[in-house]
């Protein structure tokens, strides 16, 4: 019995890889400058610095522990993928204190009625 199963595990072995159910795969690692070109790696590590450099930033990143000191080499430290999700970040974010017009003619009106009230 024993010697049946190995025979019948051999001859399933053989047809199976005869067959090519499983066809050899081949992978490799791919390097960071494969995925983020080198301009734009730079350009976006560029974008950062300049954003913390900003003294509202650093003011804020001190408040949060960040020594203003230490800022610069821990953007250096980010890999090419971080900064770049975080420069996309930056790209999706609204720019504060941009009012349209529609919001101003609305803070006024609301002023105006609010003189009235008063």
């Amino acid at each position: 019995m024993y010697r049946m199963r190995q025979w019948l595990n051999l001859i399933l072995m053989a047809s199976l890889g005869t067959i090519g159910i499983a066809p050899p795969v081949a992978a490799e690692l791919i390097g960071t400058d494969k995925m983020v070109p080198d301009s734009q790696a730079s350009s976006e590590r560029e974008r950062v610095t300049a954003l913390v450099a900003r003294p509202e930033v650093a003011k804020q990143l001190q408040a949060m522990g960040v020594p203003p000191e230490n800022v610069k080499a821990r953007v250096d430290a980010l890999t090419d993928q971080e900064v770049h999700a975080l420069a996309t970040r930056l790209d999706s974010l609204p720019a504060g204190g941009n009012f349209s017009d529609f919001q101003w003619i609305m803070i006024v009106i609301g002023a105006i009625i609010i003189a009235l009230l008063i």
